[in-house]
C-alpha cells in the first residue's frame, strides 16, 4: 500500500490560498496571494534540509488547478527542482486526458475509487502538493497517511481554508518539527488511528 503525504503552506487562521504569488488564485478577490514570500528572504540550513525533504523527488497527486500551474511551470525549470519531470503526476480531472498535456508522465484520474485503487497498488509515496479541494475529498474519505504543514505566523481572515466540516475524524501523531527565527512552524505528523475522547484528569 502507498502512502498518501498532504504537504500544505497555511496560516494561522487555516487559509492556504495562493501562497506563492498574486496571479496563483485570485478566486473570490482574494488580495494576499504571495503571503508566503517575505518569510523565505532569511537563509536557514534547518529550513533548507527540511523543504528539501518537501521537495524529495516522489510521484505527486494534483488537483486540476495546481497542475495547471506546475505544467505551465515546472517543465521548463526542473534544475529548481531535480526529477519533476520524470516521477508520475497523477490528476485529478473529469475533463482532461493523457494526450492534452505535453507535460510527461501525467496519468488522470477521475473518481475517489481511482486514487484509492491508487492507494493500494504497489509503489512508493505519493504528495500532495497544494490542490485545496482535493485535499479536502482526501481528508473527507480518510486516504491522508501522513500530513506535513508549514504554517506561518499571520492571518488573513478570508480565503480559501485546508480544512473545514466535511474532513473525517482521525488522530495524528507529531514525527517532526521546526520552528524557524521568523516564526514559521515545520511540522510533519502520520495517521495515528481515530479520534478518542473522554473527560480532562481521568
Amino acid at each position: 500500500m502507498r502512502k498518501i503525504i498532504v504537504q500544505e503552506f497555511i496560516t494561522l487562521d487555516g487559509v492556504m490560498q495562493a501562497p506563492g504569488g498574486p496571479e496563483e488564485d485570485a478566486t473570490n478577490a482574494f488580495k494576499y496571494g504571495g503571503w508566503t514570500a517575505p518569510y523565505f528572504t532569511e537563509a536557514d540550513d534547518a529550513a533548507g534540509d527540511f523543504m528539501a525533504k518537501w521537495m524529495q523527488s516522489t510521484d505527486i497527486l494534483l488537483g486540476r488547478k495546481t497542475f495547471d500551474i506546475f505544467a505551465d511551470y515546472w517543465p521548463d525549470h526542473a534544475d529548481m527542482w531535480p526529477g519533476i519531470n520524470d516521477v508520475t503526476k497523477y490528476v485529478m480531472s473529469d475533463t482532461l486526458t493523457e494526450n492534452k498535456t505535453e507535460w510527461p508522465n501525467v496519468v488522470f484520474l477521475k473518481t475517489v475509487d481511482d486514487i484509492k485503487k491508487l492507494k493500494d497498488s504497489e509503489g512508493g509515496d505519493i504528495k500532495v502538493h497544494g490542490s485545496g479541494n482535493l485535499a479536502k475529498t482526501l481528508f473527507k474519505h480518510d486516504l491522508v497517511d501522513e500530513l506535513c504543514l508549514m504554517t506561518f505566523p499571520i492571518t488573513l481572515g478570508a480565503g480559501k481554508r485546508l480544512f473545514d466540516d466535511s474532513g473525517a475524524a482521525v488522530a495524528f501523531t507529531l514525527m517532526d518539527s521546526l520552528i524557524t527565527p521568523n516564526g514559521v512552524i515545520f511540522a510533519n505528523y502520520k495517521r495515528a488511528g481515530d479520534v478518542k475522547v473522554g473527560t480532562v484528569g481521568e
